[in-house]
């Protein structure tokens, strides 16, 4: 019986790190968790409560709530994998919304907000046969997964993957908006000091700058067997 291992995928924003871990998790039939999605969530429940703005956050408020935000992955069968719960309610769609891209990160580099999900994360993969995405999978996560990735490509080849799907989703944004919050997600992504995000020194690289989905699929597949058939 071939091994369930623990794969853990890291990199920048929009690299694809999410579509790829859903294809790995029904191909492998693992379970999929986006904790990009769960930041999002504690996103979303602060710009709800209006204690995170485009120019400014109310961290201490935001931390008076952290007991009362619950996030959950449901099962969706159409999609053929887990979306996220907020406080029981399908956000998935909401959450992708560039207003909340605009302020993740300043809700993901709070210490106890990483803490929290930190836990949640290692809690659901504890007995492997997981693909799980992040910024710090690898490196704080699950440091001693079996498979780690780091997925990158350039500023510019994100941003217009990012632009495409948010203009196919009816979103009114302009490419040069798209670019400079990918720019600044990458900035304060790597420059936090709570799990900033590197690549783990036994990661694997994956530049899909040039790469189609399926050239991608097929090359991480490939690692993923050699893994599991060790």
């Amino acid at each position: 019986m071939t091994k369930k291992i623990t794969i853990a995928i890291d990199g920048h924003s929009s690299t694809g790190k999410s579509t790829v871990a859903k294809q790995l998790a029904k191909k492998l039939g693992y379970i999929y968790v986006d904790t990009g999605a769960m930041y999002r969530a504690v996103t979303l429940y602060a710009m709800r409560k209006v204690m995170v703005t485009d120019d400014k956050l109310d961290e201490e408020a935001l931390l008076r709530h952290l007991a009362f935000i619950s996030i959950k992955f449901e099962f969706d069968k159409d999609l053929g994998y887990g979306v996220v719960h907020l406080n029981n309610e399908n956000v998935e769609e909401e959450i992708r919304l560039m207003e909340v891209s605009n302020n993740v990160s300043k809700v993901a580099a709070i210490p106890q907000v990483r803490k929290m999900l930190v836990a949640q994360q290692q809690e659901i993969g504890k007995e492997g046969g997981v693909v799980m995405d992040g910024r710090d999978i690898g490196t704080v996560v699950f440091p001693n997964a079996e498979l780690k990735l780091f997925m990158t490509a350039s500023a510019e080849k994100r941003a217009e993957r990012r632009y495409n799907e948010l203009k196919q989703k009816g979103n009114d944004v302009s490419y040069e908006e798209v670019l400079k919050n990918v720019e600044e997600r990458d900035h304060l992504d790597s420059t936090r000091e709570t799990s900033p995000l590197v690549k783990a020194q036994d990661a694997i690289e994956i530049d899909n700058t040039n790469l189609s989905k399926e050239e991608q699929f097929d090359k991480i597949l490939s690692l993923v067997k050699e893994k599991t058939d060790a």
